[in-house]
């Protein structure tokens, strides 16, 4: 179990130091901000949709680790995403990270690698850093004019 902790803590820290995506997403068509003022975490997520699909995503911003590699971790996994599908896995991300997982086979099929932020439930604190990213892209997705603040 530890060489598996020890794993995921490798993915999120070189998806923090390395983050994909991280950059102004040219003809997004969709944006949103979003603040975290309990750790001082600050995202804009860009889309670019195409018939009801997510074609493209980034993001720019400053934050904790955690933070930084969730919102590089999602650019990967929402691309091709519908909104109900973003609903989906924001929902299974939501709940593993809350420890609230009813259905252990359906949260890994639904993440994949997001699967690395099963330990945060461990840290409540940082749980609004690692959907930071998440509330941000569903945001954007709805066309939300106003920031997303995890209080």
């Amino acid at each position: 179990m530890s060489d598996l902790r020890d794993l995921y803590q490798e993915v999120i820290l070189d998806h923090s130091k390395h983050p994909r995506h991280f950059q102004a997403l040219e003809h997004a068509d969709r944006s949103a901000d979003g603040y975290n003022p309990l750790c001082g975490d600050k995202i804009t997520v860009f889309l670019r949709t195409k018939d009801g699909r997510i074609e493209e995503a980034a993001f720019q911003g400053s934050g904790c680790a955690i933070s930084m590699a969730a919102a590089s971790l999602m650019t990967l996994a929402i691309r091709g995403s519908t909104t109900e599908e973003l609903e989906e896995t924001f929902r299974a991300f939501h709940d593993m990270v809350t420890g609230q997982v009813d259905d252990e086979d359906r949260v890994s099929a639904r993440l994949g690698k997001l699967i690395v932020f099963a330990g945060v439930c461990k840290f409540p604190v940082r749980v609004k850093c690692a959907t930071l990213a998440w509330h941000t892209a569903r945001a954007a997705m709805a066309q939300r004019p106003e920031p997303v603040s995890t209080e």
